[in-house]
């Protein structure tokens, strides 16, 4: 059997890697990751086959989390191309990443999204803070166990109905965002001696600041956002939690939750005044770009379809910003592999 090495001309030894993946090569790229990111891609792949008459790309919505573990994974046939992310990838997924022999990743900003907290248009019309959100959904604020059953429990202004909010599992790249974005800023605010925390005992620190309650409070949907919409449309009481497209393409019967005095919307995500702005990203092996048919082509054509008035765009996805597509579009040209001094 032939050892997987880490070598420079990696993108060749992987046809003659068959043997250890799974008996044969791959004629079809393969794509894991984040259902944020998963409409994007696969709006990418339907053009792609259509337009260039190649094998459809396999997608998989895994989720951000475990999409990076199986990416990084290995490579060779057995192991995904590329993963979808809604959030950067961490220096520990690299580490992995790299311990598997994947040693050099390319990371693409694919464009800008919003993690957007929306209500049926039947719903109380909510207007909530970071600092409601962390009150009502945090497993321990300021240390102590969260008791809050009613909204009014966080905040008198607010409706005396229960707290219910739909959204994704831990593993969800969308949940990562939506800790770093929404949950730590009002902890550090509200809890002074949370920030202490930070560097001297993580384990504390994420348990007041980014633990989510699980006493039924916070309902985890998995990872299709389809099912926390049509949840929605029967509770009108409660609040869901996932990418700003899935608003959009729902516009008629949902609307955006205010955050902080701010509606989620095009616009305020595409400024960045909006709280809970993100970027979406792919992450490729350069490795496989010679040895899997398409993928370059693949890549370039997602580069095309990301601009304003572009593909992408009509499905819902925010441009980002000139410069960011610019450089993303080099990093594809180019196939940079990504600086490990960039990520946290």
């Amino acid at each position: 059997m032939i050892r997987l090495l880490p070598i420079a001309a990696a993108g060749i030894a992987l046809l003659a890697l068959g043997a250890c993946g799974g008996g044969t090569t791959r004629d079809q790229i393969k794509v894991v990751g984040s259902s944020t990111v998963y409409p994007f891609t696969t709006a990418v792949a339907e053009n792609f086959v259509n337009s260039r008459g190649m094998k459809p790309p396999v997608i998989e919505s895994t989720g951000t989390g475990p999409g990076m573990k199986l990416f990084c994974g290995g490579i060779g046939p057995r192991f995904p191309d590329v993963v979808n992310a809604s959030r950067r990838m961490k220096t520990s997924e690299l580490e992995s990443c790299r311990s598997n022999g994947v040693e050099k990743v390319m990371e693409v900003q694919i464009g800008t999204d919003g993690i957007a907290l929306a209500e049926s248009k039947r719903g109380q019309e909510f207007k909530l803070t970071r600092r409601d959100i962390y009150l009502a959904l945090a497993a321990n604020p300021g240390g102590q166990r969260n008791t809050a059953k009613l909204w009014r429990d966080v905040n008198p202004t607010l409706p005396a109905i229960p707290i219910q909010v739909y959204g994704p599992p831990s593993t969800s790249g969308t949940r990562d965002a939506f800790a770093e974005l929404v949950m730590v800023p009002a902890c550090e605010k509200y809890d002074p001696d949370a920030k202490a925390l930070k560097d001297s005992d993580k384990d504390a620190y994420d348990l007041r600041c980014t633990k989510l309650r699980d006493d039924g409070v916070y309902v985890d949907k998995g990872e299709n956002d389809n099912l926390i919409v049509q949840n929605l449309s029967t509770n009108p009481n409660a609040i869901g939690m996932f990418g700003y497209s899935y608003l959009e393409e729902n516009a008629a019967t949902l609307r955006g939750v205010p955050l902080d005095g701010i509606v989620p919307t095009y616009q305020t995500i595409s400024d960045g005044s909006y709280p809970g702005a993100r970027a979406l990203y792919l992450y490729v092996k350069t490795a496989h770009l010679r040895a899997v048919p398409g993928l370059k082509e693949f890549l370039a054509d997602y580069a095309g379809e990301w601009s304003p008035g572009g593909r992408l765009a009509r499905r819902g996805l925010i441009p980002a910003a000139a410069a960011d597509r610019a450089a993303a579009a080099q990093v594809i040209a180019k196939a940079t592999p990504l600086d490990p001094t960039k990520l946290h």
